[in-house]
């Protein structure tokens, strides 16, 4: 909305309020469809930002592994098992099935994948955007709508076969910021 926003005052600082003639006109016009497509094009870029509404109440370093299970010849994934650490290396916290977050605390969050893009750096993890779905035990927790995983190193299966029921461990690191409404 605020793009939006942006869009239309741009234009009448273009167009002025009252445009006239046919080449006014048809240049007001595309001069707003091309700010339009762009505004679009640059919100359409990142699925995994939260909305507008939100800001960033708490951010943590996540490290541990990726649990993957061999079927039919094929890693598929199982579940994230990860340590939570803030800014200074202090361990505040933990990441599991769930998606699932806890911390020291005695806050809690259960999340639903909502939106994923993949990790700039090949051969990490997708960047996703989690909406919290419940959540319990109050602490910096409380208040918390949406969990955006970014900044992703590793986690991802080999791309090779495996015999069926082995479980492997892909480590992993990624950046886990919690946003709440503003």
């Amino acid at each position: 909305m605020a793009t939006l926003r942006i869009v239309q005052e741009k234009s009448r600082s273009l167009c002025g309020n009252k445009a006239r003639g046919k080449l006014a006109v048809m240049r007001c016009f595309l001069s707003t469809a091309m700010m339009l497509l762009f505004a679009c094009s640059v919100q359409a870029q990142d699925a995994t930002l939260p909305p507008a509404s939100q800001q960033a109440v708490l951010t943590v370093q996540g490290k541990g592994v990726q649990i993957y299970t061999c079927k039919a010849g094929k890693w598929e994934f199982v579940a994230p098992a990860a340590r939570l650490f803030d800014a200074n290396g202090v361990e505040v916290g933990s990441h599991g099935d769930g998606p699932v977050w806890h911390l020291l605390d005695g806050s809690s969050l259960l999340g639903k994948v909502i939106a994923k893009k993949p990790s700039p750096d090949a051969g990490s993890m997708p960047w996703l955007l989690v909406q919290a779905v419940s959540s319990g035990g109050g602490g910096k927790l409380a208040g918390v709508e949406f969990i955006r995983r970014l900044e992703t190193k590793g986690g991802v299966a080999p791309s090779g076969g495996c015999d069926t029921g082995a479980l492997l461990g892909v480590p992993y690191s990624a950046t886990y910021a919690f946003y709440a409404s503003k």
